[in-house]
Order: C-alpha cells, then structure tokens, then sequence
C-alpha cells in the first residue's frame, strides 16, 4: 500500500511541475495572438497580383499610426467575391470574422509625408514582405533607426529629436545594446564605416567614461595605464577606474600572448610604435627594443649551460612564473627557443638540462611512453630507442629498465 500512495504521490507532483512549466513558459499569460490566428494570407503569393496600395488603400493619406492601415473587407472585394458564403473558408477559419489586429503604436509618423512628399515607396521602409506570408515573419518588417537616420541625421531638414518621432522615450535603448557582451564590443560597433552612434550621443556621452587624470594616449605605460571608468564603481560618490574592466592586474606579464593575435584590437586604444616603446627601450626600461628583448634576458648568467648549473636565471624565472614566460614563448615545447637546450638526444641520463621536478616518477611508471609513439616525452627524448618497445636498458629505456 505504501509503495501505491508513493507513486500517486509522485504523479501528482510531477502533474504539478508540469503546469508550473507551463504557466512559466508564457509568463502566466495567454500566449499572444496575431493575425496568423484571424486569417488565412500570404505576402509573398499576393506580390504578383497587387501592389502594397491596393490592399493598404488608407495608409498612403494617414497622417498618424493610429489610423485604420490594415486591409478591411472592402479592399478584398477588389478581387474576391466576398458575398460567395461557399469561399469563406479560403480565408476565414471557421466562424471567425474578426478584424485584423493592429497594435497600438509606438511611435509618432505621417505616411503621408512620406509617400506623397518625400515619394517614398513602401520597400523603403518595409523590407521583405515579399519574401513571407505573414509579416511579423520578416525580421525587417518593421524599419530600423538605421533607415530613418539616413535622413534624420541632423545635417538635413528632418529634425532628429528623439520627442518628434518616439512618444515615449523611457528606457529608449537599441537592441544591440542590451546584448550581454555589448560593453566590450561597442568600440568595433563604433568603428565601422556605417557607425551612426552619433545619433544618441556626442563625444561628451563618450567622455563620461573615457577620462581621467591622464587621457589615454602614448603616455599611458605600465606603471601609469588608464582605463575607462566602471560606470559602477563609486567610492564616496567619486569615479574610481577599475583597471580589471580591460586587462587583469598581471596583464603585463602576458600580454604578449595577446598581441599576436589581436594586434588591431590593442591598436583601438594605443598607438603601438609609440606605446610599446615606453617599456620596449634599451635605456633604464625593463625590455629592449632590438627584437622586444627583456633587458633580464641579457644579463651574463641569464641562461647557464652543464648539469648541476641550475640553468641560470631563465630557470628560476620560469619556475616563479611561467605565464611571463608565455607571453612570448610556446611553453608547451613547440618553441624552438625551449627545445634548442631541453631535449634528450642521447639518451643518457643526467647529461642534459633538467626539465622534470624532482621525485618526478615517483607516483607512475607506467606511461603512454610504452604504447604511444605520439606521446609528448618523446618531444624532447628523440635518441634512436626512445619508442614504444625499445630494448630494455639502452638510451631512454635505460633511465628505468637498467
């Protein structure tokens, strides 16, 4: 019996889940209808019978959005014989003889203006709709700022005001803008040729984040750098910058890394020959400028040849961080310049550079090295019998099978 009530008991839960999801999934609301639930119609299967006026008779005088724009019967008798009962099926489901929906609007506009002055052709604007039946189904349907900017610049007679267009203007913000990765991605959108960023804001918007005591220019250096102010970050109600907004606090280490691959992207912020100059001297700076050298990469005992010599300065430096290492060299060995000096030609043990912590097979001995000749050991173990099944006791098999 108790198993029995166990599993009603479950069913009844899982039911509940599900009508939760359900109501969730909708926000608790009827899912909205458009006028894909009122009538059977297609764009793309009209364009060839009739232009967008003959459907649309009212939109080419409306002064306003809230005019009547949607086709009524009328405008269907043109070409249907709507009082033939046995054909409403071909557009009506059922009994349903509801008008079309139009939404309310958002937006202050004068088609005729538009049409009849301006001699704007719905295309203009409306983009697609041939393509779709419905057309809530293009993505374009609807005109994007980017068209109306074309005149609605401020540099011609079209007034640019956002009041003159938007009848509210609360939370106005573009689409891409609330895209999650849109703070760190604006200065491209900003770059483009097409860039129309000018038509909210001025430099004075930009400014508001991008000054300090030192603006960002070739004086910025490693001790001195300057990054935009978090538009979060106050500490009694004063600007701090948040350096960690753009590169974390040990970027200098490892910048390099970066800078192969992204060299236009440092170029948005710094002027390359000039910036990378200021730590890139000869003269008192930590780096040198032939080849980007680190000034420590000169010194006598940078780099010490022999067993039992400790390797040098390198090796220290590599053991304390080996992500400074990494901004200029492949630490994983397929960089010549590691390779030249930590390989095992031979096969001896003991006469090369040490590579390994100690103790370093003290936890398995029992490899890849023995069935995979692709394993990484033999990156740098390359004598004749360093392979799967070689003989036991000579070259890198003797370092284990004496």
């Amino acid at each position: 019996m108790k198993i029995k009530y166990f599993y009603a008991a479950l069913a009844l839960m899982l039911v509940s889940f599900l009508t939760i999801a359900a109501i969730n999934s909708n926000g608790g609301d009827e899912p909205v209808k458009t006028n894909k639930d009122v009538i059977k119609f297609s764009h793309s299967f009209h364009k060839e019978l009739a232009d967008c006026a003959t459907c649309h008779t009212k939109v080419s005088e409306s002064t306003s959005l809230n005019t009547r724009l949607l086709p009524e019967k009328a405008a269907c008798a043109t070409c249907h014989d709507v009082n033939d009962e046995k054909n409403c099926g071909q557009c009506h489901y059922g009994e349903n003889f509801e008008p079309l929906i139009q939404k309310k609007p958002t937006l202050i506009f004068d088609h005729n203006a538009h049409i009849t002055h301006e001699k704007f052709v719905c295309e203009n604007c409306h983009k697609g709709l041939s393509d779709v039946d419905y057309s809530f189904q293009s993505p374009n349907y609807k005109p994007s700022m980017n068209i109306c900017t074309d005149c609605h610049n401020g540099r011609t007679v079209a007034i640019n005001d956002c009041e003159s267009c938007h009848i509210s203007t609360a939370n106005l913000i573009p689409t891409d803008h609330k895209e999650v990765s849109f703070l760190r991605s604006h200065k491209f959108n900003a770059l483009k040729e097409n860039s129309k960023c000018q038509m909210c804001h001025d430099n004075s918007f930009c400014e508001s984040c991008h000054v300090s005591t030192t603006m960002i220019t070739e004086n910025n250096s490693s001790r001195n750098f300057v990054t935009p102010y978090s538009p979060h970050k106050f500490i009694d109600n004063t600007k701090q910058q948040n350096i960690t907004r753009v590169h974390d606090l040990n970027y200098r280490y490892t910048h390099g890394i970066d800078l192969k691959s992204k060299s236009s992207e440092c170029q948005t912020c710094h002027q390359t020959e000039t910036f990378c100059a200021a730590c890139h001297e000869s003269k008192g700076g930590d780096f040198a400028l032939e080849g980007n050298v680190p000034v420590s990469h000169k010194t006598p005992n940078f780099v010490t040849i022999g067993v039992g010599t400790g390797g040098g300065q390198h090796a220290l430096l590599a053991r304390r961080d080996i992500e400074r290492c990494a901004a200029c060299h492949d630490v994983q060995g397929a960089d010549a310049n590691c390779v030249l000096c930590h390989t095992d030609n031979d096969g001896v043990k003991g006469t090369n550079p040490k590579t390994h912590a100690k103790n370093f097979m003290s936890n398995s001995e029992d490899g890849d090295w023995h069935t995979d000749r692709g394993s990484v050991c033999y990156s740098c173990h390359t004598d004749a019998n360093a392979r799967p099944g070689g003989v036991r006791g000579v070259g890198f098999c003797g370092y284990c099978h004496r």
